[in-house]
């Protein structure tokens, strides 16, 4: 099988692996047939997360909590699917649903706090202008599973203090030991990993306290600290005290819960996954066997844009410590709470083809997607939407969002990144200014956190890291001046004219194959020249609709030309081949007709399903034809009773191929299908665009 087969038939092991959320009483019978839903919608993964909506009397991390989980585990390994283990309930991690501080409250999470009059409780730690500086228990807490534990509820499980090394011991000991006494047959094969998520050193719902632990004091002392300078860091000032603080806080997280839960799952034979805190957590990445990030709240969005503020820089940043630490998968949890405008289960499938496509295009090659609900009862509805599985209006057709998230991320594993930039960054500070106009000149670069800058070697004029080679160093502090550190010293991935700032590349090899992932960032369609440094015939790679076919080029100065059509929400892979390979595939979709929505007539609404039906008579042509309207949201197409086509964004391209029609008079019937917000949230229009 030759790659591009290959990539049409990726393998399972490229299947997302949602979030499963564990929310209701778990009836095993139930367990069982969701997962084997999954399985035909072409989802053979998830991640088993106990989630707020549990049976009240099933306690956490009890013998009846990991009796019922056993038949999803059974029928998991029966089905061949991978499961990766949830290590909280719910979140942020590190806690054990409270348990690690219920009768061992010295573990709770600490802070510093800056105060005028010291609290009972209070440890001081030194006078300063305003009063003194104090180690506190926090208060922090996290999301339970049970009601009354969610935030700000008196029963909110406590946070532990994810700094202390005994508090980290007992979370492993209640936490993954127990998950191993149960389930140790399945680790290695069915169970793939153990998930952490957002471990947070305060806790949730604290206020003006910054990150501690016991003994802290003592060894910022002992580095050389002056304790009064860290005052500093309540005005948000910076001093020698506040870069030392940073420095030890982030090596104190790394070296007591990263690396404690990286060696217990190696040593088990999983992966730890999941994400850090914050989407510019960076250094802490290289503790995880599958970096991660969690693309939530549409800090990024098609509104908003890709490449502003900090969140701009997530998927970059799990992928690229992926790229350096020999990792082949990184990770994104993906989708959550991303409803529109406060409109929580308004995620039209025009969003989420673009979520996929930032994070494809920035070398995301594991989806997580959030959520599958096991239960949508009452409020659980209405708990972090939307549902991207079984409970939304896509999962009739589901095959299609699952194949071609299996598609990316076989793409993104099998192959490696080309890129000419080195851009150096610190943790929290992954300078998104500097990384936006390299992906809108269509640059690739590499992010290269310090902790690597020992291992780099300037040599002949270029960066050279772990294996890797730059014509251009940024942001690294002069350390290297023999290597330009302008990112026009290196010619960009492809060139656009006129150019395009909306359009992301990725270039991409795969041994001798070269290939070029194009994403359109944008919400009006991309037309331009497209040149690529490539003498080779070129063919275009339909990740979505799993299609390849020609590519009409010619040779050009510093490469090939073609003229390339990105629609909005539109994707492309280009891939170099051989005229051999050019001629085996075929000739793109050219239709004998185009028909618009002004063809259809509505012929029937059904409220309670949120539908309506057009119809159209279409006589004089066997095809093939093109029906592109513009509606919201989900559009089926059937000719003459058969589904031909379906498409989930505007404007909607569906196709009638050739030999589908007959001569005479063929019924179309278009049936368009609205979101789900008018069932759980505020109502929004749905229907075709041209109705009155």
């Amino acid at each position: 099988m030759n790659w591009m087969d290959r990539l049409r038939e990726a393998p399972r092991e490229y299947t997302p692996i949602p979030f499963w959320f564990l929310n209701d009483t778990l009836d095993a019978e139930e367990m069982r047939r969701q997962l084997r839903d999954f399985c035909a919608h072409g989802v053979y993964g998830v991640v088993l997360h106990p989630r707020m909506g549990m049976d009240p009397g099933l306690g956490y991390l009890s013998e009846a909590f990991f009796a019922a989980l056993r038949p999803a585990l059974e029928e998991a390994a029966a089905l061949g699917m991978r499961v990766a283990l949830y290590d909280e309930g719910m979140y942020p991690s590190g806690s054990a649903g409270g348990l690690v501080v219920r009768d061992h409250p010295e573990l709770a999470s600490r802070g510093l706090a800056l105060t005028e009059e010291l609290q009972p409780g209070d440890r001081p730690l030194c006078r300063v202008p305003g009063g003194w500086l104090a180690e506190r228990f926090s208060g922090g807490t996290i999301r339970g599973v049970h009601a009354g534990e969610d935030d700000g509820e008196p029963g909110a499980p406590p946070s532990a203090d994810i700094l202390n090394p005994e508090a980290v011991a007992r979370f492993i000991a209640l936490t993954h030991e127990r998950y191993w006494q149960h389930f140790a047959p399945y680790f290695g094969s069915t169970v793939i990993a153990f998930f952490t998520d957002e471990p947070c050193i305060l806790g949730r719902n604290t206020r003006g306290l910054m990150p501690w632990t016991k003994g802290f004091d003592a060894l910022f002392t002992k580095a050389g600290g002056r304790l009064e300078d860290l005052a500093a860091l309540f005005s948000g000032g910076e001093n020698e005290g506040t870069r030392l603080y940073h420095r030890l806080i982030l090596r104190r997280e790394e070296e007591v819960y990263y690396a404690a839960l990286s060696a217990w799952c190696a040593a088990h034979g999983i992966a730890l996954m999941g994400h850090p805190e914050k989407s510019d957590d960076i250094e802490v990445e290289r503790f995880f066997q599958i970096p991660g990030q969690d693309l939530v709240y549409r800090w990024v969005g098609p509104e908003t844009g890709d490449v502003r503020g900090v969140d701009s820089t997530m998927g970059k940043c799990g992928a690229d410590i992926a790229r350096l630490t020999g990792r082949p998968r990184n990770a994104n949890e993906c989708f959550g709470a991303c409803g529109r405008a406060g409109n929580p289960w308004h995620f039209p499938g025009e969003d989420a083809k673009w979520f996929i496509d930032y994070l494809a295009v920035r070398g995301v090659n594991l989806f997580v997607p959030h959520a599958f609900y096991y239960s949508l009862r009452g409020e659980r509805s209405a708990e972090r939407p939307p549902d991207m599985g079984p409970g939304s209006i896509w999962w009739p057709h589901y095959r299609v969002w699952s194949g071609y998230m299996t598609r990316l991320s076989c793409l993104m594993s099998e192959t490696e990144l080309q890129c000419g930039v080195a851009l150096g960054c610190r943790n929290r500070d992954l300078v998104p200014e500097l990384a936006a106009p390299l992906f809108m000149a269509q640059r690739g670069f590499q992010y290269l956190p310090e902790s690597f800058w020992a291992e780099c070697e300037a040599r002949d004029g270029r960066l050279h890291c772990r294996g890797r080679s730059y014509g251009a160093a940024l942001n690294m502090g002069g350390r290297f001046p023999e290597v330009p550190a302008e990112a026009d010293a290196v010619p960009p991935d492809c060139l656009c004219e006129p150019p395009q700032s909306g359009l992301r590349c990725a270039r991409l090899r795969r041994g001798a194959d070269e290939m070029w992932l194009l994403v359109n960032a944008d919400e009006a369609d991309i037309c331009c020249e497209l040149t690529l440094p490539t003498e080779r015939p070129l063919l275009a790679v339909d990740l979505w609709r799993n299609e390849i076919t020609r590519l009409d080029s010619g040779a050009a100065p510093g490469g090939r030309r073609c003229d390339l059509r990105l629609p909005r929400r539109g994707s492309l892979l280009i891939a170099a081949c051989d005229e051999a390979e050019w001629q085996r595939q075929p000739a793109a979709f050219v239709p004998a007709r185009v028909l618009g929505g002004e063809a259809f007539s509505l012929a029937a609404e059904d409220p309670a399903r949120f539908t309506k039906t057009y119809t159209a008579r279409l006589t004089g042509c066997t095809g093939p034809v093109l029906v592109r309207v513009r509606a919201e949201e989900m559009a089926e197409l059937h000719v003459n009773g058969r589904l031909a086509d379906v498409a989930f964004w505007s404007p909607q391209e569906l196709r009638v191929p050739a030999g589908w029609l007959h001569e005479g008079e063929n019924e179309l019937t278009l049936t368009i299908t609205g979101s789900l917000a008018n069932r759980y949230g505020q109502p929004v229009y749905y229907g075709l665009e041209t109705e009155d």
